[in-house]
């Protein structure tokens, strides 16, 4: 099968590198020093600490460059905030009649397909493997715990097929869903928790769930998005590695002295070390933020029908002043008490 990958990096670059070994043809639209990098040396992974380096797949800056070729699958791993530019390059490549698979985190990405893109055929995933970026062109796979969970979002889109070939690439858990929605907000509540409050804290999530008042905190963002899920006639679904319904149902009624101790094996285990995007995006300097797709969509659906989710609120109102600049980083850097103080909580 013929692969593009829209926004190829630690993602893009794990999925077209597990693609192209399986021997399918990949090309990866990323920034100039990835294609760079690529086309230097090859598109490196590295797994359990040995790196492999895959040549057999095309790097390029620009759709443009590749306007003429037949696509199988379009494959966008760009951040949400990213996709409106992605969807405009790809678009002469849909319509062409390729589908299309966003494999990205928080809820809003299938939105902005369906305003730019009507006619596409639209798949959505959601990956619950870690992966980081080292160096321009190489990325390490952190954690074997996890997969790939997809779903269609337009009638008649094949998940099962692509589900089979992302089997046959190497990937061990892939599953079909019936409903975009359920994994994409499942995942959302996972991404919920060691996010928004350890990036505005500039905490490691090991430092934010050793703390109770801020474990708690987590928690209350986590039942208020649970809250949205239900409002909206969704229930949690288990992802590869991951049985969200079995967290949600623990987060709902066991006490903090049982949860705390678990999460945080689970949770900063499950990260592989790494800090969360939002913490990453922040030092990069970035202009905008994950946020608005995570805890930002869980106030949005919150207004929808209704119901009053405090935490999410004041966490997303926040990090946006802190990415915008209209509130500076070091109020809150390593000071948990006075966010607490601020979101009405006692230290």
């Amino acid at each position: 099968m013929r692969f593009l990958i829209m926004g190829a990096g630690a993602i893009g670059s794990f999925l077209g590198h597990r693609l192209a070994t399986a021997g399918h043809s990949v090309t990866l639209v990323a920034r100039p020093p990835w294609v760079a990098a690529v086309r230097s040396q090859g598109l490196g992974l590295e797994e359990k600490g040995q790196v492999r380096f895959e040549s057999n797949l095309a790097s390029v800056t620009d759709v443009r460059a590749v306007i003429s070729d037949a696509f199988d699958l379009v494959v966008c791993t760009t951040k949400v905030y990213d996709t409106a530019e992605a969807l405009r390059q790809a678009a002469p490549v849909v319509a062409e009649g390729a589908p299309l698979l966003l494999v990205q985190n928080g809820v809003g990405g299938e939105e902005l397909v369906a305003r730019a893109l009507p006619q596409v055929q639209c798949l959505s995933a959601v990956i619950t493997l870690a992966v980081e970026v080292l160096s321009p062109g190489l990325v390490r796979l952190t954690t074997t715990k996890g997969g790939i969970g997809l779903a269609a979002v337009s009638p008649g889109a094949p998940p099962d097929e692509f589900a089979f070939t992302l089997r046959q690439a190497g990937i061990d858990r892939v599953t079909a869903y019936a409903d975009y929605r359920a994994i994409k907000w499942s995942k959302l509540l996972l991404n919920i928790m060691s996010n928004a409050l350890p990036t505005v804290l500039d905490m490691s999530p090991g430092e934010l769930y050793a703390q109770r008042r801020l474990f708690d905190l987590e928690r209350a963002a986590f039942r208020e998005a649970l809250a949205v899920m239900r409002g909206l006639g969704l229930k949690p679904v288990a992802l590869p590695g991951y049985p969200v319904p079995l967290f949600a149902w623990g987060m709902r009624w066991l006490p903090s002295v049982v949860l705390q101790p678990s999460f945080r094996r689970l949770i900063v285990g499950g990260r592989g070390g790494k800090m969360p995007s939002l913490h990453l995006d922040l030092l990069k300097g970035k202009p905008e933020s994950e946020v608005e797709f995570l805890n930002g969509a869980v106030v949005k659906y919150a207004r929808r029908i209704g119901l009053q989710v405090p935490v999410n609120q004041a966490l997303h109102r926040t990090l946006k002043a802190i990415v915008s600049g209209e509130t500076r980083w070091a109020e809150f850097r390593r000071q948990p008490r006075k966010l607490l103080a601020q979101m009405g909580q006692r230290a």
